[in-house]
């Protein structure tokens, strides 16, 4: 499975970006994906994620992403997005899409990962 992110840029903090993911390959091998991020000199950590199957979605257990970030997924073009809105300094990172079996995915222990794409939110 290869995934490829996009979407990334610079923002003005109160904007909004949506990042998409696209999935190709064995597909069929996963049921899931998630997006993480990493902001700089901190460690990765898990955003939210999405199943293909029933579209059921679980959100990092933050009041803050909960609130402002939407992940949805279009199974017709095996493509998953992150609606991130009312963008702020602190979610610069970079953001990474990963697929897989979904407990893996949310324990952020996926297999396949993309090469993630680059938020930067300017104050």
């Amino acid at each position: 499975v290869q995934l490829q992110a996009s979407g990334g840029g610079v923002v003005q903090a109160g904007g909004s970006l949506r990042l998409s993911c696209a999935a190709t390959g064995r597909i069929f091998e996963t049921d899931a994906m998630g997006w993480f991020r990493q902001a700089p000199g901190k460690e990765r950590e898990f955003v939210a994620a999405v199943r293909w199957s029933d579209n059921y979605t679980y959100y990092r257990d933050s009041v803050s992403v909960r609130a402002r970030f939407t992940i949805s997924r279009d199974n017709a073009k095996n493509t998953v997005y992150l609606q991130l809105n009312s963008l702020e300094p602190e979610d610069t990172a970079v953001y990474y899409c990963a697929a897989g079996e979904y407990r893996r995915v949310v324990m952020s222990a996926a297999p396949y990962w993309g090469p993630g794409t680059l938020v930067t939110v300017s104050s």
